[in-house]
């Protein structure tokens, strides 16, 4: 009959939701006890079957996958423009705290990593470091609240296609990395990010020598030599720094932290809960204070770059600078990123995934056979070369004209060496 509902279509009566069934295949509904909620937190249930919605990064917007409600998020996209904070007590205590959503705290017993659940979520492994040994703790309420947040917008079916090429990208790295399994353990993790602004205004000082030619009497004969006459200079830099990220944990290695920037802060939109709908976030472990210590730094080495432009020679002693910071300014916001780790020859590797872009940034095991074979078939050429041409001048006397091409080979051969050397160096030094 035309008229007759299939079961695809069948929606749960208002008030039933699933409950877990013992018969695989089939799901259960039953009416769902009324609960209560702590005041000022929200929980997120399907209105039409009361099953646990959750955010989908492929439709931006939160989503049942039982009777396939959808609803937009409410938040508003403020971008670069979003409220920034001055260092004071007032801001802080005027800060609001917690998720603002009822979710379940988690730490790792091996690398003591704190991460939250949604409602219904659970997490048998630890995204940063693939250990099982995890406890569910009572949640914490006592943390800042992110102002603003990058919403995902790379679902995990694009996700593990990225992952997949990546994990089988590159000759130096093991075949065994085209077959393992770390695409099943992607999860999804809000990060959080202290993120700086400043005004520096650095003055410099410095001995600077410029390179000049003089002649000079040596054994009855004139001669141009290069001397190098010093100065004192200085000068002064005004430097406006906007949007220095600094990752509010310690959990991830700093040189992933700054293979997935850069994250398009445009993107950014007021805070809201709907977003954590289904995916795990993490609260800071870096408190501000000494998150600000290591962004002031790092506006001090640029500052520093900015006054060494200043100097129009390469030869510099006794450098010197001062800088002073004024409008000093702050958000916490949470990027979007996917985690995992996995396991080969005994060794654990970690794969990172930035949520909005889609880069990829991870460990992957360097293949040193295959690096040396590969150095010796690019310095053979050379060597052979080299040889033959002593050998036939030597025997002969006509072969010295190959000498001259066995080192340039030799010479091209090296260099190349040095490259696939650094790379290597690189991959391996993660």
């Amino acid at each position: 009959m035309a008229n007759q509902q299939t079961v695809t279509d069948w929606t749960p009566p208002p008030g039933f939701g699933p409950v877990p069934s013992k018969v695989p295949g089939i799901e259960v509904y039953a009416p769902v006890p009324e609960e209560e909620t702590a005041p000022g937190v929200e929980t997120f249930r399907c209105p039409q079957c009361n099953g646990i919605t959750a955010y989908s990064a492929s439709d931006e917007q939160l989503a049942c996958p039982h009777c396939g409600y959808t609803q937009p998020v409410g938040a508003q996209r403020v971008g670069l423009a979003a409220e920034r904070f001055e260092f004071t007590l007032q801001a802080l205590d005027g800060s609001e705290r917690g998720w603002g959503i009822e979710r379940r705290q988690i730490q790792c017993e091996a690398c003591s990593a704190l991460f939250s659940v949604g409602e219904g979520g659970l997490s048998a492994t630890c995204p940063f470091c693939g250990s099982n040994r995890v406890v569910g703790l009572a949640a914490l309420h006592d943390f800042i609240r992110p102002s603003t947040v990058v919403p995902f917008t790379v679902d995990d079916k694009r996700c593990s296609a990225l992952v997949k090429e990546w994990l089988g990208r590159g000759w130096m790295h093991p075949p065994a990395l085209r077959h393992i399994d770390a695409i099943g353990r992607l999860v999804g993790m809000y990060l959080p990010y202290w993120v700086f602004g400043a005004h520096v205004d650095a003055r410099w000082r410095a001995e600077v020598g410029y390179e000049e030619e003089k002649r000079v009497l040596c054994d009855g004969q004139w001669e141009t030599e290069t001397v190098v006459r010093w100065r004192w200079e200085d000068g002064n830099v005004h430097l406006p720094i906007h949007n220095l990220p600094i990752c509010g944990t310690d959990k991830i290695s700093t040189v992933l932290q700054e293979r997935l920037q850069p994250y398009d802060l445009d993107a950014l939109v007021t805070y809201d809960p709907d977003y954590l709908a289904g995916w795990q976030a993490q609260a800071y472990d870096i408190q501000l204070k000494p998150a600000w210590d290591l962004g002031k730094r790092r506006m001090r080495e640029q500052a520093k770059d900015a006054c060494s432009d200043q100097i129009h020679s390469s030869h510099v002693r006794n450098f010197s600078m001062t800088a002073d910071f004024d409008e000093e300014r702050w958000r916490y916001v949470l990027l979007p990123a996917y985690l995992a780790t996995y396991t080969l020859q005994n060794e654990t590797y970690h794969v990172m995934v930035n949520g909005q872009t889609g880069v990829v940034a991870g460990q992957k095991p360097v293949a040193w056979l295959r690096v040396w074979l590969a150095v010796a078939l690019l310095l053979l050429p050379g060597v052979s070369c080299g040889l033959l041409g002593l050998l036939t001048s030597l025997l002969a006397g006509v072969g010295a004209f190959l000498l001259p091409v066995a080192l340039c080979l030799f010479v091209a051969g090296l260099a190349a060496v040095l490259y696939i050397l650094y790379q290597a160096r690189s991959a391996d030094d993660v």
